[in-house]
């Protein structure tokens, strides 16, 4: 197999492994990136490799950088146990997000180690996607906000709701927070 085609086979699994693991069609994934219904279906069987700048294009769409997508390690799909040191971060800010099995293709459940530093927040606004989330409160206190109704959860506690719900969470403590969470269907 030449060069080239070991990258395109790559772009296409890596491209696959994205859209897979945020729970997305490829017909999605086009909309999202402003781009022709088949194109997505197309880099992912390897039959074409996009520029660069149409990569970039259909990245944005699902909110993933081209450092990203180059640099996530490529593993066995197949794998059962998942250390801690090959789970990708997906955090930012004082927010820590450690994706269990990101690089399982078709992924229907998202199970997160999410590590929050005292003070930090999942964001200014709340978020709502499709799907239900639950997670239990594994260290120190989080506020979780569902629906407009805050709560302060500590070490045990646990939320379960209708990811439609807007919300938003924040370590409210004075060490930081671990919860372990799963969301469906993923959305990373």
């Amino acid at each position: 197999m030449g060069q080239s085609q070991t990258t395109d086979l790559e772009t296409a699994r890596r491209l696959r492994l994205i859209r897979t693991s945020k729970g997305i069609s490829q017909r999605d994934m086009a909309k999202r990136a402003g781009v022709g219904s088949g194109t997505i279906s197309q880099i992912e069987s390897g039959s074409t490799q996009p520029s660069v700048a149409l990569l970039k294009k259909i990245l944005a769409g699902v909110d993933v950088n081209l450092g990203f997508f180059f640099s996530f390690e490529l593993k066995n799909e197949d794998s059962f146990y998942f250390p801690r040191s090959s789970m990708r971060d997906l955090g930012s800010s004082g927010v820590s997000y450690l994706l269990v099995a990101g690089e399982r293709r078709n992924r229907k459940l998202q199970m997160l180690i999410e590590e929050y530093d005292v003070g930090a927040d999942s964001g200014r606004s709340a978020l709502s996607h499709e799907g239900e989330e639950c997670a239990v409160v594994i260290e120190g206190r989080l506020e979780g906000t569902v629906d407009g109704q805050s709560r302060v959860l500590s070490p045990g506690d646990a939320y379960y709701f209708s990811s439609m719900l807007p919300h938003r969470f924040r370590n409210v403590g004075d060490i930081p927070c671990k919860v372990i969470s799963a969301c469906t269907p993923s959305s990373f």
